[in-house]
């Protein structure tokens, strides 16, 4: 059953823990997974959490730090001592220790290294530190299980046993050469079915997909979910295995990722937390919003030229320009939402291109003509409008879902191969965009079929 967090539940350990009730707060905790668990210690006072993690064992008090949202954990670890944080970065998988001490200050990092009961635990945090942590080299942890090719399966088994003590999940074997060199992989069901005296070159599986330390993170998380990876072997330039990514850390990065489109879409400009100052949230909406704002002067000031002669002549086109400006903003983010999502496939230039581009053409050409036959209907039949003003809607309707379904399709092609996120042409961009282009071939069509 999955763990509700409420209010209440919230409340009542809080006050558990300022009466500094061990029993109830151990008998409440025991049978909750450490996700849970770090989901619950967010809500307290960094001080009452780490009251609670100091009843805890040292891996469960790990693991439960490594769960924790960054800005939350960064509170918490502020309350320790280095002697403290190093019995917690000791037990933890590489990845997660790094991305622990990544927080810290150089000097906290240091001696935090120095303590660390585990020397090998410590040269695999030296090892990792350097890299960005949106590089393949950042997500990575240096724990895996590697067998050399010239092993027999007997001996592999010995040598799994013995390296699968470091490992906390053994996804798949790694088979290397004298050097370390990646050769292929070799599943545990291979091993298993294969005769005992049997040698791992027959057995092992020559083609293997991996990455390199610098490939990006969105790299790394479109290969494992192309080819279905629970696991993805980093090498260096010469091919050397250096590490393995595991599918959680990759989840973090779709999440991640989802998270800045959405931010994109919505006009936000910078990464915020909800407990950030009221000021930072302000500052991150501001930029797009103004733009906006810029843009629907732009549009008023354009309407203001056909004041004195559209708009005195037929009074009645003001009506449906609403209807113009949200029609082409709705049909653009459509439009630029599904176009984001092809490139996001990595398949907007692949031989499929041009087939998905001739149905968006199509799909926005029946949009257009099922909407301007729609509306031409209730202008003139029931709201009893003249054939003419009727006849200017529908055409202007027709031409701004077929302009916007094309500004909204080009625009993150264009923003996509220029290195930015195709993201931003959905949303504030790509609506106040429509809003001006589609006012302009409503009074433009008007212009001409009243002047004809």
């Amino acid at each position: 059953m999955a763990f509700e967090l409420t209010k209440e539940y919230v409340e009542q350990l809080s006050n558990a823990v300022d009466q500094r009730d061990e029993v109830f707060i151990r008998l409440e905790l025991e049978h909750l997974f450490s996700a849970d668990i770090s989901v619950l210690l967010s809500e307290l006072e960094p001080e009452q959490a780490y009251y609670v993690l100091q009843l805890l064992d040292i891996e469960t008090g790990a693991e439960i730090l490594a769960e924790m949202d960054a800005s939350i954990r960064r509170d918490l670890l502020a309350l320790f001592d280095s002697a403290q944080m190093a019995r917690y970065v000791n037990v933890l998988d590489s990845d997660d220790a790094v991305d622990l001490l990544i927080e810290q200050s150089v000097r906290i990092r240091e001696e935090v290294i120095a303590l660390i009961e585990d020397r090998e635990q410590a040269r695999f945090i030296v090892d990792l530190l350097p890299y960005e942590p949106d590089t393949a080299g950042g997500l990575m942890q240096k724990e895996l299980v590697k067998i050399n090719v010239r092993q027999t399966v007997t001996e592999c088994v010995e040598e799994i046993r013995r390296q699968a003590e470091e490992v906390e999940k053994v996804y798949t074997v790694y088979v290397v050469d004298d050097e370390n060199t990646l050769l292929g992989i070799v599943s545990l069901k291979d091993i298993i079915l294969a005769k005992r005296g049997s040698s791992i070159e027959q057995i092992y599986d020559h083609e293997v997909i991996y990455t390199s330390t610098y490939d990006s993170a969105e790299d790394v998380a479109e290969l494992m979910r192309r080819y279905d990876l629970d696991a993805l072997p980093v090498v260096n330039v010469q091919k050397r295995l250096l590490g393995q990514i595991t599918i959680d850390d990759v989840i973090d990065v779709i999440t991640e990722q989802a998270q800045e489109d959405i931010a994109a879409i919505t006009g936000v400009s910078e990464e915020v937390e909800e407990d950030d100052s009221v000021w930072k949230i302000t500052r991150s909406r501001l930029p797009w919003l103004g733009i906006g704002m810029i843009g629907s002067l732009l549009a008023a000031k354009f309407l203001g030229i056909f004041e004195h002669d559209l708009l005195m002549m037929v009074p009645a086109l003001a009506l449906f320009i609403p209807i113009i400006g949200s029609t082409g903003g709705n049909v653009g983010i459509q439009s630029s939402s599904f176009m984001v999502q092809i490139l996001s496939d990595k398949s907007g230039f692949t031989g499929e291109f041009w087939p998905r581009m001739l149905k968006i053409a199509t799909v926005a050409l029946l949009k257009g003509v099922m909407i301007a036959a729609f509306v031409f209907l209730i202008t003139y039949l029931i709201l009893s409008h003249p054939v003419k003003l009727s006849l200017v809607v529908a055409v202007s309707l027709m031409a701004v879902v077929l302009l916007s379904s094309f500004t909204g399709t080009v625009t993150p092609i264009i923003l996509n191969r220029y290195g930015i996120n195709p993201s931003v042409a959905s949303g504030p961009f790509i609506t106040t965009a429509n809003d001006f282009l589609g006012y302009s071939v409503y009074f433009g069509i008007a212009y001409l079929l009243y002047n004809w």
